[in-house]
């Protein structure tokens, strides 16, 4: 009694954090231009040199095409498309394209996770074995007992392991992931040293899980997508949504795109749900889907009148939690729980004030707010193979581009 007495608060908390207000707002996803900013091509404009940046990218073949968006508090300031959605069927892109976004999962799981927070059902500083028993099991490469919180999750700094591919394409949820990460021994001690870890977010996203009582994908539609109005983000496009998906291109040493496929499907199709929700990086989105979580995150965690984070959560997910540890994909940076954050801004950050905080994806999707000019910098592109998606030149282009104008 006394844990269901719990959960029933918990959820209390948490729809009214969705829905607070809720007679005095439109109905959640209704577009109203004041305050859910659906605004299409055709209702924003474009900012030239923004576009000219892209052109020329797309003239040197190192894009097929790209979504570009610039947006403040108060809505989208710029949106355009350019070039090709697909090359061979001359299809331009269009601003309602569909996109991977890959890593740009991981601030919406990190958000997940406040949620939790909040609610009290979990803190950041919590034992993983606290919520997962199975990570009791958990050990070095010694055989000694190894405990990981959940802020090492979050933050790149837990030690896990991760899944080979043959396993990654086995599973199908992430109660099987999480099984499966705690027979293998940690890299190295929890908490000395940052590395680039998958199965780290997604055992954030199995904790969301077990203590929500729902699925990873529900959960989201529920109090994160749904409420927001983010009709076209998702771990499962429908057979509609997968025909807006860009393709995806990789540029051969001849220096010309050829398709490449969507690498976390494991040879799938988009549509396809056997397979686990990656809270690492499985969902697709729009620029303006995305725009509108990352415009909620700029609100301090309230969008439309509606609040789904405390202003103190959304601080603390943005604020480096990797205390000194280096860090990547580029110079300068920290980690909050989910999100990168620019300690020192350089090279490609250069544009973006000390503070600033977002992701990129694998594939040269990015997504940063800088909360001292109070602006949002999204691109959606679908290259395979940048040297360094974080560190491309069209993600400097972009940036340096609109800069410029504001």
């Amino acid at each position: 009694m006394m844990k269901r007495a719990r959960w029933l608060w918990a959820f209390a908390v948490l729809g009214g954090l969705a829905w607070a207000d809720e007679l005095d707002v439109p109905e959640a996803g209704a577009d109203t231009p004041s305050l859910l900013m659906p605004m299409g091509p055709d209702d924003v404009s474009s900012i030239p040199e923004v576009g000219e940046k892209m052109e020329e990218f797309i003239a040197a073949k190192e894009i097929a095409g790209s979504v570009t968006l610039l947006a403040d508090k108060e809505g989208i300031l710029h949106l355009q498309a350019n070039g090709f959605s697909n090359i061979e069927t001359k299809t331009p892109m269009d601003g309602d394209a569909l996109f991977w976004i890959a890593s740009m999962t991981k601030p919406v799981t990190g958000t997940a996770v406040m949620m939790m927070q909040e609610a009290g059902l979990l803190s950041v500083e919590d034992q993983v074995s606290k919520h997962l028993p199975e990570f009791r099991k958990l050990k070095d490469a010694k055989g000694k007992p190894v405990e990981v919180t959940i802020r090492q999750l979050l933050t790149h700094s837990s030690g896990l392991s991760e899944l080979s591919p043959e396993e990654a394409r086995r599973i199908t949820t992430l109660a099987e992931l999480s099984q499966l990460v705690v027979e293998k021994p940690v890299q190295f001690e929890p908490g000395s040293k940052w590395k680039y870890c998958q199965t780290g977010i997604n055992t954030a996203g199995r904790i969301v899980e077990v203590l929500s009582g729902q699925s990873f994908p529900k959960f989201l539609e529920e109090r994160l997508f749904g409420p927001l109005g983010m009709k076209d983000t998702t771990f499962y496009p429908t057979e509609a949504q997968a025909k807006r998906l860009a393709t995806s291109y990789r540029l051969t040493d001849g220096g010309v795109l050829e398709e490449a496929e969507v690498y976390m499907l494991g040879g799938k199709l988009p549509t396809d749900r056997n397979r686990y929700p990656m809270a690492n990086g499985g969902l697709f989105s729009t620029a303006k889907d995305y725009a509108r979580f990352c415009r909620m995150i700029l609100n301090g965690g309230e969008l439309a009148r509606r609040r789904y984070l405390k202003p103190e959560s959304v601080q603390q997910m943005t604020t480096v939690q990797s205390w000194d540890l280096e860090t990547g994909f580029t110079p300068g940076n920290g980690w909050g729980p989910g999100w990168c954050v620019v300690r020192e801004p350089q090279g490609v950050s250069s544009v973006l004030s000390p503070g600033s905080f977002g992701h990129g994806g694998a594939y040269g999707t990015q997504a940063w707010i800088d909360p001292t000019k109070e602006r949002i910098y999204l691109l959606m592109v679908q290259r395979a193979n940048f040297k360094n998606s974080d560190d491309s030149p069209v993600r400097k282009g972009f940036q340096e581009a609109a800069a410029k104008v504001e």
